[in-house]
């Protein structure tokens, strides 16, 4: 009938297996499928749009083939008890040493992923020489700006935005700067200045670019909060400022989150920054805005190197404190 859909198409729409379908109807975690008169299971149009939320918001992080952080701990220390997890000594630190390591400003539950902004580093972006200067940057809080007056040092400075968005103009008083671009505050302070200066020659400068930022999370080399010069930056151009994708990152699963004041939820776009990067795919290239984050998670294998290195890394330190008790005893003798 139409709007039935069979298990094997929804499955086929989001990428995942049958099996996989029922194995989530079993945890309870999507709505169990109907039958119809020959018992075989459909679900309706709107059961596939749920399904999909549930597909994109929890299951990249807190399941793999039903396997959760929890199970996977324990189905490692199985190993560690049995002897046959001492194989991993040698290769996972290896491994850690390619990009497998601890993320700043990303904090890992067995059920979601908090990305703790506060605690991200501020990047300085390149030297001025390296990016041109935006003409469509609009000034904003913790800017600041150099003003140069021909002939008149006395109304020459450089002034910082305040939290109220504007500049406090020795000789004139505050100027409400925020919002403006660079051109426009020159022919602001035009007219400002023709009260007391015939014909003023004046000369704006952006000294600092502090008021919009962007951030870079997860499993790139140079995780961070970034300053902008502009209004928005592109998804390459802020992979690059952020080191690129480490080996341990699931490129076809980045998230572009942005903020908003009302707690939307699933406020993101699913971002394939592979296709991006290396196949071409310009229209993943999307440009970001000050405040939006760029979340690159780790692939399921980075998980469980990172879950199991504290345990290799204790097996190491006895075995090694053990070699080196045998090694001082046969000098001994």
């Amino acid at each position: 009938m139409e709007g039935r859909l069979t298990i094997t198409e929804v499955a086929k729409a989001i990428g995942v297996t049958p099996r996989t379908l029922m194995r989530w109807e079993k945890a309870g975690r999507i709505k169990k499928s109907k039958r119809d008169w020959r018992g075989w299971r459909f679900y309706q149009k709107e059961d596939l749009v749920e399904i999909k939320k549930f597909y994109e918001s929890t299951y990249d992080y807190d399941s793999f083939e039903g396997m959760t952080a929890a199970n996977l701990k324990n189905i490692i220390a199985i190993f560690a008890l049995s002897g046959l997890f001492l194989s991993c000594i040698l290769c996972v630190p290896a491994a850690a040493q390619s990009g497998l390591r601890e993320v700043p400003g990303i904090r890992e539950t067995t059920k979601a992923v908090d990305i703790v902004l506060d605690k991200l580093p501020a990047v300085r972006c390149p030297q001025d020489g390296a990016i041109t200067e935006s003409v469509k940057y609009t000034l904003g809080p913790n800017d600041v700006v150099a003003i140069e007056v021909r002939r008149h040092p006395e109304f020459s400075g450089e002034y910082t935005v305040n939290s109220e968005g504007k500049i406090e103009y020795k000789y004139v008083g505050d100027v409400i700067v925020d919002g403006l671009t660079k051109m426009q505050l020159k022919e602001r302070l035009d007219t400002i200045l023709s009260e007391y200066i015939i014909s003023p020659e004046i000369d704006v400068r952006i000294v600092a670019y502090l008021s919009k930022v962007f951030y870079v999370v997860g499993d790139v080399h140079r995780p961070g909060k970034f300053y902008m010069k502009g209004n928005e930056i592109s998804i390459r151009e802020a992979l690059v400022q952020a080191g690129l994708p480490t080996n341990a990152a699931a490129m076809r699963k980045c998230r572009l989150i942005t903020p908003n004041a009302v707690g939307k939820k699933n406020n993101y776009l699913m971002v394939n920054v592979y296709e991006l990067l290396y196949g071409g795919d310009l229209k993943e290239n999307i440009d970001m805005r000050p405040g939006d984050v760029l979340y690159v998670p780790a692939t399921i294998m980075a998980k469980v190197i990172r879950v199991i290195a504290p345990v290799t890394d204790a097996v190491g330190q006895v075995t090694g404190t053990a070699a080196k008790g045998a090694a001082l005893a046969a000098t001994a003798l």
